[in-house]
């Protein structure tokens, strides 16, 4: 008997696609179908934001592509809301639960680069999106079509909500819609983030606080007269002295860091203007707080041994993230029904160009479905508007693989590979893993009331302020 060892082994493929599918609900099964129905245009969507690469409340059209998308697929949308112009929900279904996914869609300055493994900018100096939100807005939109559609065929009941949240990156456009109580009425809300591994993330962040230093002195000749002048350029160094010397005595979960905007014109003037954008973080808010206002007070200390005025303006400040274990749970449960990423050769390959490029070990790509690990008190990392979200409302964070690993995150490299497939591929996943993790608050209220529960032990007695300066969101401010 003449064994035909090709058709065996493609029949055992199939049987194991199969067997792999049917493990998969069937409502989750409709998930996947549908984001894979919609998956073209949300790769359009994603490349065209990463195209624009619009920064800070300037996401024009970046906004407006994902808010007209979602009033094609039937989203009732609120467009310019909390007084920002490129801030919008997009609703569908009615009742309870109420379950929200953020996107996000901002650029960074300077990164700008093509969709290639070596570092080589479109334009030198523009922007780029250095955080993959291209892939945010993108994969959050598609994951709330996906349950829009199983609300609209009566398979589910409740409310989905798609909130379009612009200014991550600077002045944290979430505090005000926020304040705006825009998730007073949400019952679970769902986040990710473009990451070099796929992960249910119980992790906290940073809190950060974000403020302006201004000193104001007399310009004179710094030959002719400079006994005249009262240098601003002399405060502002005295600052960042002071700052310097003030990192040892802090501890070691505080990060302090600036930006000199503006240290004097010319070299023949002394300078009656500079200034300094400040910001402070820790993983506590509570340990934030008496650091910034330290820092505050050494503003007034250089003024004084320089013999100038000065000012300190607040822009922003955002709360550390409330974790969610219970709703991490949830969302483990689907990254490991769904399994990791396949890669092609070419883009293991480009990963392992990116990492040659970067420094780093050419591994290529980590798609691996992570353990749920234990929270740490004080994890190091970034800071995200996603905290006053949480600290609002229990909130669900996911981390999904668009880029390979070690990647350094805010570069050019980030750019790369969210022009490509393999940021393709990281936003769709993420869309399939978050409207899962979604359908199962839909359908099971118990899992609801858990994911709250345990909002509620974490956020304690803490009263949640927005803490931002009085007034609109600084829309205009450069």
């Amino acid at each position: 008997m003449k064994i035909n060892l090709p058709l065996i082994a493609l029949l055992c493929f199939t049987v194991t696609i199969a067997t792999s599918q049917n493990k998969i609900p069937k409502k989750k099964q409709a998930i996947i179908t549908s984001v894979e129905k919609h998956k073209a245009d949300l790769i359009k969507i994603s490349d065209e934001i990463w195209s624009l690469a619009e920064t800070a409340f300037e996401e024009n059209q970046s906004s407006q592509l994902l808010a007209d998308y979602a009033e094609e697929q039937g989203f009732m949308v609120q467009r310019g809301v909390a007084e920002i112009p490129t801030a919008f929900v997009a609703t569908y279904g009615s009742g309870k639960p109420v379950i929200s996914v953020l996107g996000e869609f901002d650029a960074l300055p300077g990164l700008s680069q093509k969709a290639e493994s070596s570092k080589n900018p479109i334009d030198v100096g523009e922007p780029g999106h250095g955080c993959g939100h291209n892939l945010f807005g993108s994969a959050s939109l598609g994951a709330a079509i996906a349950i829009k559609e199983l609300i609209k065929s009566g398979k589910i009941k409740g409310t989905v909500k798609f909130f379009g949240t612009p200014s991550e990156e600077k002045y944290f456009g979430k505090i005000w819609m926020v304040r705006a109580g825009l998730w007073d009425d949400v019952d679970v809300n769902i986040s990710w983030h473009p990451a070099d591994e796929i992960k249910a993330d119980v992790q906290s962040s940073l809190a950060l606080v974000d403020f302006k230093i201004e000193f104001f002195g007399q310009a004179a000749h710094a030959s002719a007269d400079p006994w005249n002048g009262r240098s601003a350029s002399d405060a502002l160094e005295l600052y960042t002295t002071g700052i310097n010397y003030y990192r040892e005595h802090v501890k070691p979960t505080v990060r302090m860091h600036y930006h000199i905007q503006d240290g004097g014109q010319v070299v023949n003037v002394v300078p009656d203007y500079s200034r300094l954008w400040m910001r402070v973080r820790d993983t506590k808010r509570s340990g934030m707080m008496p650091v910034y206002e330290q820092a505050v007070k050494m503003a007034e200390g250089a003024a004084i041994m320089a013999n100038v005025d000065y000012k300190v303006s607040l822009i922003s400040g955002i709360y550390e993230v409330l974790v969610n274990r219970e709703g991490g749970k949830i969302m483990q449960n689907n990254l490991e029904l769904l399994g990791s990423i396949k890669y092609t050769e070419e883009e293991i390959s480009f990963g392992k160009k990116i990492q040659e490029a970067t420094g780093k070990a050419e591994v290529g790509m980590d798609s691996t479905i992570k353990p749920l690990l234990e929270t740490k008190d004080h994890p190091g990392g970034g800071s995200t508007d996603v905290g006053d979200v949480s600290w609002n409302v229990a909130n669900i964070n996911l981390g999904v693989t668009t880029a390979p690993k070690d990647t350094p995150w805010h570069s050019w490299a980030v750019v790369a590979c969210g022009g490509m497939s393999i940021g393709h591929k990281g936003m769709t996943y993420a869309s399939k893993a978050m409207a899962m993790t979604m359908l199962d608050l839909f359908e099971n209220p118990e899992l609801v009331k858990k994911v709250k529960a345990e909002y509620i032990q974490r956020k304690g007695d803490e009263v949640y302020k927005a803490f931002v300066p009085d007034g609109p969101p600084p829309i205009h401010v450069n």
